[in-house]
């Protein structure tokens, strides 16, 4: 009963039976209304007539015994009549029939005086041979010698004999009758039901020819079903949705195609910052060999190493960042103290800034809880200061600070990294500015940024800042310049 076909056939087969039965109910009641109403106003003045010209009926004479020979030739009118006379009160008096055939003795009068006093016709009156049956009737006042009224003339348009006939006639029409409604109502359900098949199919078929007109379009264009189906409030929905879901899908395709490029660069850009170290550590170890034994330096070897730590420090760091990228890592916020936080920090990169000739400050830090996730904090600290000292020269200062802010009426609480180095290019200052927490992606502990264009790429520490600073919820604000520094603000999460 699903398909459509079903149910459409349903439908009209409903429909027609509907019809056809209320149809022939109103015309079997209309065919009797204007059959009593033809015989009735034919009939009208029959009482009175046979009243006045029976000269015991002339003369207000009711009685039975007196009014059986002129019942017997009244009769001779046909068996469609009945003939009765009433007292004044409807009592049934003489009758031309057996006792037993007699239901009712007591006509309505109110019904006989709307007759006598002329209203619309047809009106039915009591059958004195039936309980529950009404028919049409004649009737007229009977007036004796003296002037009084005695009674009526009380006849029935179609009696019992005439009822007979009738059932007999339509017992034997009704097959045929049936048989032509029938095949006429076959007929038309089998039209309608062609009529509303074609008007509930032919959006149906213009959506189809629709859809398979985009096979042949590339998904690249613009690709939208056209709005002419407003025939139908469901298909008119139905491809709206579809439009929807075509524009959904072009966006993700233009997404997809945006970070694919955005892979294709990143790859790029790791694949020199690992080719860097490689190249410096195959080129000291084979200087190493080539060297006479008594000329080979230590010092080679040193170098050496400390390139292996650098691509063993970029090899970590890119596979920290594709656990975050994968959702391995998931933030677990508390409170934490932010001075024992920083002195953790301090202690990891006091020894490499005092080699490197770089001066590392932790200055203006207020004892103070902040509501974050002390692992990912630190990676995020260990990254923008590691990044920090890679690019700022020896005499160079690295300063770690916090520092409030006035904003719309309220303190914000930030946590800066500032440095003298070679700082960063625009493009570069531009990725980190577009870091924004949209409600989306606060929901899935993921960030977004702009679509409209491919991110530039910031190096493995700084992307996995990127993406830390996500789990956390947290802003940043960059402000850098080539050749002057760079300085990073983290705004804090105060625990109240």
């Amino acid at each position: 009963m699903n398909r459509l076909f079903n149910r459409l056939f349903l439908v009209a087969i409903t429909i027609s039976l509907l019809l056809f039965v209320a149809l022939w109910q109103w015309l079997q009641l209309n065919h009797e209304f204007s059959r009593n109403q033809i015989q009735q106003s034919l009939h009208q003045e029959l009482a009175e007539h046979m009243a006045h010209i029976n000269p015991l009926l002339s003369q207000g004479i009711t009685s039975d015994a007196a009014l059986k020979e002129a019942f017997h030739d009244f009769m001779l009118l046909g068996p469609s009549f009945e003939i009765y006379t009433l007292d004044p009160n409807g009592k049934v008096i003489a009758y031309d029939a057996k006792e037993e055939k007699i239901k009712n003795h007591r006509v309505d009068i109110r019904i006989i005086q709307q007759f006598l006093a002329g209203q619309n016709l047809p009106i039915l009156g009591t059958d004195p041979r039936s309980k529950n049956t009404q028919k049409i009737f004649s009737a007229s006042k009977l007036i004796n010698g003296d002037g009084l009224h005695s009674g009526y003339l009380y006849v029935i348009i179609g009696g019992e004999d005439y009822d007979s006939w009738q059932a007999l006639i339509n017992a034997k029409n009704q097959p045929k009758i049936w048989g032509a409604t029938i095949g006429f109502w076959g007929i038309f359900a089998l039209l309608l039901f062609v009529m509303l098949l074609r008007y509930f199919t032919r959006p149906i078929h213009k959506l189809a020819h629709d859809l398979n007109a985009l096979k042949s379009i590339p998904m690249t264009e613009n690709l939208t079903l056209p709005e002419r189906y407003r025939g139908s409030l469901e298909i008119s929905q139905l491809s709206q949705h579809i439009n929807h879901l075509l524009q959904e899908i072009q966006l993700q395709q233009q997404q997809v195609k945006r970070q694919q490029q955005a892979k294709h660069d990143f790859l790029l850009h790791l694949s020199h910052d690992l080719k860097t170290p490689l190249t410096a550590l195959l080129g000291y170890i084979d200087t190493w060999l080539i060297l006479p034994a008594a000329e080979r330096d230590e010092a080679l070897i040193q170098y050496a190493a400390n390139s292996g730590q650098t691509l063993q420090q970029l090899l970590a760091q890119l596979l920290e960042l594709a656990a975050l990228e994968n959702g391995q890592i998931h933030a677990q916020l508390q409170r934490v103290e932010l001075a024992d936080l920083l002195s953790h920090v301090a202690q990891t990169f006091a020894p490499r800034a005092k080699k490197l000739g770089v001066k590392l400050n932790f200055t203006n830090i207020k004892s103070t809880q902040i509501l974050t996730d002390p692992q990912l904090m630190r990676r995020i600290l260990n990254n923008l200061i590691d990044n920090a000292l890679r690019y700022t020269p020896s005499g160079g200062e690295i300063t770690i600070f916090t520092q409030q802010e006035l904003t719309n009426g309220q303190y914000q609480q930030w946590l800066a990294v500032k440095d003298t180095g070679s700082g960063m290019h625009q493009h570069e200052v531009e990725a980190l500015r577009q870091l924004s927490l949209s409600q989306t992606a606060v929901q899935q502990d993921k960030l977004t940024f702009d679509n409209n264009q491919a991110l530039p790429q910031l190096g493995v520490g700084l992307a996995i800042v990127r993406q830390l600073l996500g789990l956390l919820k947290c802003k940043i604000e960059v402000q850098s310049q080539p050749g002057v520094g760079s300085e990073f603000k983290i705004e804090l999460v105060m625990q109240s």
